[in-house]
């Protein structure tokens, strides 16, 4: 009980570092702890390449939007665009009016269905947006999922070497166990330390995502009803 004791008072003072814990813990442990900390960076690098894609996404369509609808022919837009590596709503402006020019080329207009193909050219479009922005969010995902486990199968490998330690040394005193113990706790912490702001960075990502394809989806209603309008005209 005395030796209890005396441990329990002593060992705030031996000043393990992190460094120490992750040197010292069994090579099971560490290969965790170096996967954890691997993962975290991974999700760290797609966090800021998110934020970066997510608001210059917004920005763009903004753009889009006034120029649009600031009065300005389609032709003249198109012809400014038409050349470019477009994104979002400007994607979707391009490949409807490029499928409009090419259902009015030769001396037959392909018209009869024009604005079912336009329709679908543009649904087509909303979906290769969607999956460009989702890019990456799998990685979050499943970080988010699977980290909490990983650390927690590094916590009980890292605690069954305490307790051989405890074997081995036929003693229960904590200065035997507590290192063990400690690098186990070491494990569970870079878990959640991986998992927690994957699983926020992806709903919020989500959420994005969901706001802009809906709001792409918006604009293709919008700039169909005006090609429809356009249709009814010459026909």
């Amino acid at each position: 009980m005395n030796e209890l004791v005396q441990s329990t008072l002593t060992a705030p003072d031996s000043g393990i570092s992190f460094f120490a814990l992750f040197w010292q813990a069994h090579i099971v442990v560490k290969i965790v702890m170096v996967g954890l900390i691997g993962a975290s960076v991974w999700c760290w690098a797609i966090i800021l390449d998110k934020f970066l894609l997510m608001g210059r996404t917004k920005r763009q369509m903004n753009r889009f939007e006034t120029v649009f609808w600031s009065g300005q022919s389609l032709e003249e837009l198109y012809g400014t665009l038409h050349h470019r590596t477009n994104h979002s709503m400007a994607a979707l402006f391009v490949a409807a009016m490029r499928e409009w020019k090419r259902s009015h080329e030769g001396a037959k207009p392909a018209i009869g269905s024009l604005q079912q193909r336009i329709d679908r050219v543009m649904d087509v479009t909303i979906q290769r947006e969607g999956e460009r922005l989702e890019n990456r969010l799998l990685v979050l995902a499943t970080v988010g999922s699977a980290a909490p486990f990983i650390g927690l199968f590094g916590t009980v490998w890292g605690i069954m070497t305490a307790f051989q330690a405890i074997a081995a040394s036929e003693s229960t005193n904590l200065a035997v166990v507590a290192p063990g113990i400690a690098e186990a706790l070491f494990a569970t912490a870079l878990g959640l330390l991986a998992a927690i702001p994957a699983v926020i960075a992806y709903n919020k990502f989500s959420a994005d995502v969901g706001k802009a394809v809906a709001r792409m989806e918006g604009f293709a209603d919008e700039f169909s009803a005006i090609l429809s309008r356009q249709i009814d005209e010459r026909s």
